[in-house]
């Protein structure tokens, strides 16, 4: 009973997903908690998650050719979830059978997002039937949700924790309340990422880029000499793409690049953590959430209107300038631990 509970979306075929969750663990161990992610399954969600993870680009094919690389990425991805401490797996939908912790911390992706397309409306997320003497919420997201506020069962269930914390605005607004926001666990414990020599490179993490932003890549890796190398999916005009790379494979890659470009949440805070001077091309479904991060680490001018031409030889000449933001909420969001009670006392 004295063992603290994550729930999360840790069964994500996703970077960003593994390292949330491995990140957090690996954090609260390090302030005492014996902390282990509380295994929920669901044959829907997996087969939602699986074939998302084998088709990202829906509704385009993916090429012929990508098929063995999404496979490979999946068993890798799948493995290194593997070796975090779990639970007894439980059934999503019973949430009632979940193990019995003192503490169950919800988060922090985007559990509270009422549209998210296979997780949305999940009761457990919310708290509802887990058996702890207390729920805690650390950097929880509504994710492109943009509407009003929680109401009705969602709001009720809220009421239930002990504290509450989310990671962007547009969640606070959702909450409907004054919460405090808090970093992603990668950036408020980050993992430790092996360094060695550049590559000549620029790091391409997401997928379904507009070709606007591709001619501009390619014009930038032409003048610079680079190869443009994508990770996790495939790019049709990057010079190769390493589909099958797992996410133990991930930080060390965008450390040893110059440069990237992403539309991911997390391509933009693996940057902001190894130092990569980066763009970020806004999508529909992650903009309000990437623009929301740049805007805490003033990078706004980092983030790129999709389709729009672009000349990235500016954003890539200018370093990074974050060492003094990242203090800063790294204060506020361990003000947040101390009183939520998630440090050793």
């Amino acid at each position: 009973m004295s063992r603290t509970g994550v729930l999360t979306f840790h069964r994500c075929i996703n970077y960003g997903t593994y390292w949330q969750a491995r990140c957090l663990l690996e954090g609260l161990a390090k302030r005492g908690a014996t902390a282990d992610l509380l295994d929920h399954r669901s044959a829907r969600v997996d087969a939602s998650e699986w074939t998302c993870a084998l088709n990202p680009v829906r509704p385009r094919r993916i090429r012929p050719s990508e098929i063995a690389g999404y496979g490979l990425k999946l068993q890798r991805t799948a493995r290194a979830l593997g070796r975090l401490p779990r639970s007894a797996r439980f059934d999503l939908d019973r949430p009632g059978e979940a193990p019995r912790r003192r503490t169950v911390v919800v988060g922090s992706d985007e559990v509270w997002n009422p549209d998210h397309p296979w997780y949305g409306g999940c009761a457990a997320f919310f708290g509802e039937g887990l058996v702890a003497e207390r729920l805690v919420s650390f950097a929880a997201s509504c994710g492109n949700y943009d509407g009003p506020p929680l109401n009705g069962s969602h709001a009720a269930r809220l009421a239930r924790f002990g504290a509450l914390s989310v990671r962007d605005e547009a969640t606070a607004r959702a909450v409907g309340g004054a919460v405090p926001i808090v970093l992603d666990p990668c950036l408020q414990f980050p993992p430790v990422i092996p360094k060695g020599s550049l590559s000549r490179r620029i790091a391409v993490y997401g997928h379904s880029f507009s070709v606007e932003m591709g001619r501009a890549v390619r014009a930038w890796a032409e003048s610079a000499g680079a190869e443009v190398v994508a990770i996790g999916y495939g790019v049709p005009w990057a010079h190769r793409s390493w589909i099958a790379a797992g996410p133990l494979e991930f930080p060390e890659f965008v450390s040893r690049s110059l440069a990237v470009v992403t539309n991911f949440f997390h391509g933009c805070v693996f940057s902001i953590l190894t130092g990569k001077p980066f763009a970020a091309e806004l999508s529909p479904y992650r903009s309000q959430k990437v623009r929301f991060l740049l805007g805490q680490f003033g990078l706004s001018d980092r983030a790129v209107s999709f389709g729009t031409p672009t000349n990235l030889a500016p954003l890539f000449s200018r370093p990074l300038a974050v060492d003094e933001p990242l203090r800063l909420w790294r204060e506020r969001t361990e003000s947040f631990l101390e009183h939520a009670g998630l440090v050793a006392s």
